[in-house]
């Protein structure tokens, strides 16, 4: 039993590790130029997917 506690701890210990290790990492985000989640009938120009496959 000690054993799977154990294996727990590292695991959220490691996860907890890297979340912070990709907060410091990485650039802050502007959130002016965001892109919406849900961009449907927006008008905003997909730039990737098979989305941005349709017409020219």
């Amino acid at each position: 039993m000690a054993s799977k506690s154990r294996g727990i701890s590292i695991f959220w210990l490691a996860l907890a590790f890297f979340i912070v290790w990709d907060f410091r990492r990485s650039e802050t985000i502007d959130l002016r130029f965001e892109p919406p989640l849900i961009a449907a009938g927006s008008g905003k120009v997909s730039s990737g997917a098979h989305c941005a496959m349709v017409g020219d």
